[in-house]
Parts: structure tokens; C-alpha cells; sequence
């Protein structure tokens, strides 16, 4: 646009600004550039250009299902390896859980078999008091036949249990 296209008119001048109104003149013919109503036709297509654009449009179609299948394989193959990982995983756990447990029951194996030797001893050692206890009174008074009697039978119950435990512990 040319500066004779637009006119200035002054409104008002204040202390605060000033105001202008801008007044354009109208359109000319010969500015106004022609412009085609309808888009420029197409060319028309041969049959071989068709053909080539089907077979473009075959191949990026094949190409996207290559790929497609391809994504979907080694989504697969990683669904494979994490359920491999998971089944491995379940296998160590339970090789520890069983190796911890069969620990645990040897060592309350071995404490069970320390604890009935340890009860073992101590009537071997309560069977040996009885005998020299029964032998000093034997040896003191031989008249006395109802303690003998009695140190029998603590004697005779002595070896059996002596046999139950042994036949527990298996010693």
C-alpha cells in the first residue's frame, strides 16, 4: 500500500496521549492479483505411474507388517527370557529354603542325640552310685535284705531304660 492510500485524521491531543483515526481508501482493480478459482488440474496418470504407486503402496504395506511381526518376536523372545529368569529365580529359592532346612533339621538331629547321651550318662552315672551305695551296705549290714530288694529294682528299671534310649537314639 502507498502512503496515498491511507489518510490521517487527528482526534483528540492530550496530555496523556494522542488519538488518531486511519481512514484507507478503497480496493483498486489492479492491485488485486488474479487468483485461479479452481485448483490446477491434475495430470492424468498413465496405467505404468498407477502401477508403480500400487506396488510403492504393496511394498510399504509388507514392509509395515515385516516390522510388525518383527516387534512382535522380540516381545516374545523377551517374554521367554523373563519367564526363564522367574522359573531359575523359584528354582534357587527353593534349593536354599531346602538346604537351610535340611541344616536346621541335622542340627536339631545332632542336639537331640547330644541331649539323650547327655541323659544317657547321667543314669550310667546314677546306675554305678546305686551299685556302690547297694555294695557299701552289702558290705555293712548283709541282714538287711528289703534296701537290696529296693537296689534291684532301681537297678533292673535302670537298664531298661538305658535300652529304650539307646533304642531311640540308635547309639
Amino acid at each position: 500500500m502507498a502512503s496515498s492510500d491511507i489518510q490521517v485524521k487527528e482526534l483528540e491531543k492530550r496530555a496523556s496521549g494522542q488519538a488518531f483515526e486511519l481512514i484507507l481508501s478503497p480496493r483498486s482493480k489492479e492491485s488485486v492479483p488474479e487468483f485461479p478459482l479452481s485448483p490446477p488440474k491434475k495430470k492424468d496418470l498413465s496405467l505404468e505411474e498407477i502401477q508403480k504407486k500400487l506396488e510403492a503402496a504393496e511394498e510399504r504395506r509388507k514392509s509395515h507388517e515385516a516390522e510388525v511381526l518383527k516387534q512382535l518376536a522380540e516381545k516374545r523372545e523377551h517374554e521367554k527370557e523373563v519367564l526363564q529368569k522367574a522359573i531359575e529365580e523359584n528354582n534357587n529359592f527353593s534349593k536354599m529354603a531346602e538346604e537351610k532346612l535340611t541344616h536346621k533339621m541335622e542340627a536339631n538331629k545332632e542336639n537331640r542325640e547330644a541331649q539323650m547321651a547327655a541323659k544317657l550318662e547321667r543314669l550310667r552315672e546314677k546306675d554305678k552310685h546305686i551299685e556302690e551305695v547297694r555294695k557299701n551296705k552289702e558290705s555293712k549290714d548283709p541282714a538287711d535284705e528289703t534296701e537290696a530288694d529296693c537296689t534291684g529294682q532301681c537297678h533292673f528299671i535302670f537298664a531298661l531304660l538305658t535300652n529304650v534310649l539307646e533304642a531311640d537314639v540308635g547309639l
